[in-house]
């Protein structure tokens, strides 16, 4: 089975958070000097700029092996839309693997990376996981930057993460998730604070139709549900009519803007593909309001969930299919698999997928947990205690938090300075929107940050906020030199933390670089080293 469309040689990985950690690219994200084929061989550029989250991941020490193979442009929960080939599930030679992060998912579950990207618009980070009895971690919508990924549904898409364990996952995902300003559909989203307690786990309040040896599992995982806090019978109608809307609303038309154009009669092209998404071309304005319209409508009904509970376990799919069954009926097969995971994007929820008991066939059975935009660290936490690993702890309450926007960041030359004293990332942020940005002088490329009098109104600067133990600060503060000062930083939502200053004699506006957004856009230009 084609897992792989590209192979690349391993390169020395860099220090920080990721060290060492292999990890392979699902082939509609960009790689730095190798072709993004998404699933179309006569896609053969090479790329000319790496995907934001694929800088960011290498600069945190990952190294990439590869480009995997996936459901042609990013279309399919199934894995077999693919001209290199379908990978089946590593239980099973009979049985998809799931898509469209077909070739993620699978070389994750055969052990070949530690972690590997993929995309989920309407399940792709789920079902693979799912198929393969491993993590898939799917973000909030824009939490995770696009920039450098092909659109499949753009306002929908997301950059997901698989792993064997959820602490390798997490680790990633803390990486990934970053504010990008070139991104428009990025943006900054808090994550709901800790909430000590039992949770409360909602679980659907009428049967779900799943096939027999789906069931049976399912019911085991209703009684391991019980380990999680509170479980609430809950209805969940509204978020499955929800599903249907994705490929029976507007959302098609938008694939078709993404990618029609490349959906001619060539053979290189999905026949499912081609007639799933040429549909999209007919679609009028009238009828794609009246799609915006009823999803309004939806999401209203479903509101009232959340007053409920803290996050609903669901399956992830109905079934299993073989790759019979797939050949036999693409379509409704694919429709069927996307019932539970459909919804997500739509509704601006987060989820993430790990196992659950294993059917008694031996094929694995993914269960997900669902909740608001911004509560991903929760589900991250709640999936962890059902895998019997070890939830984040909280960082103790009497650290000090020190924003930091340049070499101190997670991957960048001085981290260790932090990182050897104790400290941990607390959150990730933006300054107040007065805030300017200017190369400092001296042997180590450093940015220095200066409000600006009379106030400025831009962006604000990205910075990351380290929680560092109080008896280190003395020691730390020891090894800042001039002109950069530690001083008090106020943050987009009015917090004031200490952090890196510039003295003012040192400000030399030829060497402002406020527009870059970040140390690391700024980095990224080739202006820095």
């Amino acid at each position: 089975m084609t897992v792989w469309i590209t192979r690349v040689a391993p390169t020395e990985p860099r220090p920080g958070p990721l060290h060492g950690l292999t990890m392979a690219i699902k082939d509609n994200i960009d790689l730095y000097g190798v072709p993004t084929t998404a699933g179309d061989p006569r896609n053969t550029m090479p790329a000319a700029t790496s995907a934001f989250v694929v800088d960011r991941l290498i600069e945190a020490g990952a190294v990439p092996l590869g480009k995997t193979n996936l459901d042609q442009y990013a279309t399919g929960l199934v894995g077999t839309r693919s001209p290199y080939g379908a990978p089946h599930s590593v239980f099973s030679d009979l049985h998809i693997s799931g898509g469209s992060s077909a070739g993620s998912a699978v070389a994750v579950a055969s052990g070949e990376v530690d972690f590997a990207l993929g995309t989920d618009t309407a399940g792709s980070g789920r079902v693979p996981a799912a198929f393969n009895g491993i993590v898939g971690i799917k973000p909030s919508k824009g939490l995770v930057s696009t920039t450098g990924v092909v659109p499949a549904c753009r306002s929908l898409d997301c950059v997901t993460v698989f792993a064997r364990t959820v602490d390798t996952a997490r680790r990633a995902f803390d990486v990934m998730a970053a504010y990008d300003p070139t991104d428009p559909y990025s943006r900054q989203l808090p994550q709901a604070a800790h909430k000590p307690g039992p949770q409360r786990i909602g679980v659907p309040d009428k049967p779900l139709g799943l096939d027999p040896l789906h069931e049976q599992a399912w019911t085991e995982a209703l009684d391991q549900a019980a380990k999680l806090g509170d479980v609430v019978p809950v209805d969940i109608t509204a978020l499955l009519e929800t599903a249907d809307l994705l490929y029976s609303g507007p959302w098609l038309a938008e694939r078709w803007l993404a990618f029609g154009d490349k959906l001619d009669d060539d053979p290189a092209v999905d026949p499912t593909v081609r007639a799933i998404v040429r549909k999209g071309a007919a679609l009028t304005a009238s009828e794609t309001f009246a799609g915006f319209d009823r999803l309004t409508a939806l999401k209203r009904r479903s509101e009232p969930l959340w007053n409920e509970i803290d996050a609903l376990l669901l399956p992830v799919t109905e079934t299993h299919p073989t790759l019979a069954e797939v050949a036999a009926d693409p379509i409704g097969v694919n429709s069927r698999l996307g019932r539970f995971t459909n919804m997500v994007n739509l509704l601006d929820l987060c989820a993430i997928a790990f196992p659950g008991p294993a059917r008694t066939d031996g094929l694995p059975f993914g269960v997900q947990l669902l909740a608001p935009a911004g509560h991903d660290h929760q589900i991250i936490d709640l999936a962890a205690v059902w895998c019997g690993e070890q939830p984040t702890t909280p960082p103790p309450a009497d650290g000090v938090l020190l924003a930091v926007a340049g070499a101190h960041l997670t991957g960048q030359p001085l981290n260790n300075d932090l990182v050897l004293r104790g400290a941990t990332l607390a959150f990730e942020a933006r300054t107040a929107s007065d805030y300017r940005m200017f190369v400092v002088p001296g042997p180590l490329p450093r940015p220095g940050l200066t409000r600006t009098t009379p106030p400025v109104v831009g962006l604000g600067i990205e910075v990351e906020v380290w929680r560092l133990p109080t008896e280190e600060l003395g020691g730390f503060l020891s090894t800042i030199a001039p002109p950069l000062a530690i001083g008090p930083i106020e943050l987009a939502d009015g917090t004031e933390v200490l952090g890196f200053v510039c003295t003012a004699d040192a400000v030399d506006p030829s060497q402002e670089i406020t527009a870059s957004g970040s140390w690391r856009n700024y980095l990224g230009t080739g202006s820095g080293t």
